[in-house]
């Protein structure tokens, strides 16, 4: 069997309710976090944005057009070994088909989102996505195409040879580097949505006979089509044997992963009683692949730097913490003591800080106040594994996160609905009507 007949199999096969208990709960817990996220980005500007100019007519519309607007949120999950956000495209992927094809089956629909986060993030790590993306290549729009396409054979019930055509179809679809994005609607959250249709699509296509190439990854055809050098051992080894949730990471707050340890460091030094205005100046220390990302600068009207700029929210931290919850972002520019504050930070690579990476994004700060010099290293954030998000702790993410938004529902109810989604195929069809109701037909 080659290896996407192995995936396949996978794909099939592979029950939820088989899993330990804790990672069931994993998966609740990341199921819950997505529909928050899904709840607040369509309430932002570019969440709505994205609503009217990406199409829904079709499954596969639906479910692209859902995943960008979780997406463009930046607090949904991440596997930082692949560097994907897997739960922004599987979740929503799942919900939108579960009502058609999957008639919210509660183990299928969790059994859908497993396979299709397994096959994203094994994906990413054997093409090494945390070291890929900072050469131009997205790696959770490199993996959407085949996370989408497994779901899809799920929800759908294909035979393990239709799934096999449909995985190679889907990888296929997988698209190379992407560019700088310009304008007043990002195009990255535009061609994700995208992706995920044509893995939707491809199943689809499976489903109706067309052919793919089964033998597509037991050659060199990442190498010759877009110049990886894959493992591609990491897409099977050990695949089925437990899930990959215990590895993945809940966020606590809106930032781009990679600045999340420095600023969780910064805080710590704050809650210490150390005044912000004492500050005379903050060294950031990072591993080098992802220095000169976190070192981007905010700007008017581009709402993603703010979310990437570290030293800009390690100024929300000093002067307006609850606004690192904020998604929305507007009016960044008049908070001017964090804008201020920006010209304090200084942000330098360090190889020391290899030996945490992928497993972890690490950072270390060095604050200087007076005479003195406090420093607090980071190697596992508030979310990582070891610090896990409890329900209790998601509860209050999503009380923080609704706070800044008008018009929804109880954020306790929101959570509810999340994390008892697959006690039952009644709360499963809950579930999914619920992604729809509140993000969609408001």
């Amino acid at each position: 069997m080659g290896v996407i007949g192995e995936l396949a199999a996978f794909v099939t096969r592979a029950s939820a309710a088989a899993l330990p208990e804790t990672e069931r709960a994993m998966l609740r817990r990341h199921v819950a976090d997505t529909l928050l996220a899904a709840v607040a980005g369509a309430q932002t500007t570019e969440g709505q944005a994205l609503q009217r100019a990406l199409p829904r007519t079709s499954l596969a519309d639906a479910a692209g057009m859902l995943a960008a607007v979780v997406r463009h949120t930046e607090i949904d999950d991440i596997h930082t070994r692949s560097c994907t956000t897997p739960s922004s495209v599987t979740v929503p992927t799942a919900l939108t088909l579960a009502g058609e094809y999957g008639a919210c089956d509660a183990d299928t629909v969790a059994s859908a989102i497993w396979v299709g986060t397994e096959l994203m993030t094994r994906l990413g790590v054997a093409i090494d996505g945390a070291r890929i993306l900072y050469r131009g290549l997205w790696p959770t729009y490199f993996t959407a195409p085949l996370g989408a396409a497994a779901i899809a054979a799920r929800m759908m019930r294909l035979t393990e040879a239709q799934t096999t055509h449909a995985l190679s179809l889907a990888l296929m679809l997988s698209a190379g580097r992407s560019g700088r994005f310009h304008g007043a609607l990002p195009g990255r959250s535009m061609i994700l949505a995208m992706a995920v249709a044509n893995g939707v699509r491809a199943a689809q296509a499976a489903k109706d006979g067309v052919g793919g190439d089964p033998a597509l990854l037991d050659g060199p055809w990442l190498k010759d089509a877009h110049g990886i050098d894959a493992k591609i051992d990491a897409l099977t080894t050990g695949l089925g044997a437990g899930s990959i949730y215990p590895q993945m990471t809940l966020k606590p707050f809106c930032s781009a992963k990679q600045a999340i340890a420095a600023i969780e460091a910064f805080t710590t030094i704050l809650d210490e009683g150390v005044s912000a205005d004492a500050i005379t100046k903050v060294v950031m220390r990072v591993p080098p692949p992802y220095v000169r990302m976190v070192a981007m600068k905010p700007e008017a009207g581009a709402r993603a730097s703010t979310i990437v700029s570290a030293a800009f929210q390690m100024g929300l931290a000093a002067y307006r913490r609850e606004r690192l919850h904020d998604i929305e972002r507007a009016d960044a520019m008049a908070e001017t003591a964090a804008l201020t504050f920006t010209g304090k930070v200084e942000i330098v690579a360090d190889e020391s800080l290899l030996e945490f990476f992928p497993a972890n994004f690490p950072a270390e700060i060095e604050v200087s106040v007076g005479a003195k010099t406090l420093r607090k290293r980071v190697t596992a954030a508030t979310g990582d594994p070891g610090r896990a998000l409890d329900d209790a702790a998601l509860r209050q993410k999503a009380a923080k996160v609704l706070s800044f938004m008008a018009g929804h529902s109880p954020p306790d109810t929101i959570m509810a609905i999340g994390l008892a989604g697959f006690d039952s195929d009644a709360a499963c069809k809950e579930l999914a009507d619920a992604l729809w109701y509140l993000c969609v037909d408001r």
